[in-house]
């Protein structure tokens, strides 16, 4: 193993739309390599006192030292490591000192081979060059919307797997079709959640109704799914989509 570890990449850096499944993608890869799985937010680690903020980002490399092997996740990487020397606002040089703290920390690490980095970010174009060198971030990958239906369809099935839908006249297919192309995952989710509260209401009020005993089934019925569908708003329109197809192109 040795032999080979000089060849491993230690960093990928997921990037695209919001909504799209990187957070999600990163846990199953933890998952499927039975790795333990450290996620944190870029601005978790900000403070606004001088010098914490370069801890936090040190106690952080020690954790995933400590639990390693491990997939350490840093989510929404854009605000903890945008380009230096770039921010007005930032008087007090700390995104700055943050940056290369964060830099010093992954070069570290490459010599252990313990620790795997994913970063995911909506816009790779505001991150500091520098981690996208080889050895860092030096694998970018983009995860988008998919306009497959049966990725689609796959996807809402996941998602409502566990929902008790009586209604022998719903079909999944087709109310997948009638959904706008330009929905996440997130929104897929969104939608699903809103359906099943309208049948939390429903069961509300059929046991107002009621004197003696009270149901605790929810059940969906079609209506609550189609009954959502127009009420809602993809999180994404036509001209986002396109310029994050763009960015990919880039």
């Amino acid at each position: 193993m040795k032999v080979f570890s000089f060849f491993i990449r230690t960093g990928i850096l997921l990037y695209g739309p919001p909504g799209s499944g990187k957070t999600l993608l990163a846990k199953a890869v933890a998952t499927e390599f039975s790795l333990n799985f450290l996620s944190v937010r870029g601005p978790e680690l900000l403070n606004m006192y001088v010098g914490q903020s370069e801890q936090n980002v040190r106690d952080l490399f020690e954790r995933a030292r400590l639990a390693s092997p491990c997939i350490l996740f840093f989510d929404e990487l854009d605000s903890l490591a945008p380009r230096r020397g770039r921010s007005s606002s930032d008087s007090s040089g700390v995104s700055d000192r943050l940056v290369s703290q964060l830099l010093t920390e992954i070069d570290q690490q490459q010599q252990e081979h313990h620790i795997f980095i994913i970063g995911a970010t909506n816009r790779p174009d505001l991150l500091d060059d520098s981690l996208l060198r080889p050895g860092r971030f030096d694998k970018l990958i983009y995860i988008g919307i998919s306009n497959e239906h049966e990725d689609r369809r796959q996807m809402f099935q996941a998602l409502t797997q566990k929902f008790k839908i009586i209604d022998e006249q719903f079909d999944a297919d087709a109310f997948v079709r009638s959904c706008p192309l330009n929905m996440t995952g997130a929104d897929f989710y969104a939608l699903a959640s809103d359906a099943y509260l309208r049948a939390i209401r429903r069961l509300i009020t059929n046991n107002q109704e009621k004197e003696d005993e009270y149901d605790q089934t929810v059940e969906l019925i079609k209506s609550d799914f189609y009954d959502a569908l127009p009420n809602f708003t993809p999180s994404l329109d036509e001209n986002e989509i396109r310029q994050y197809e763009r960015l990919q192109k880039s």
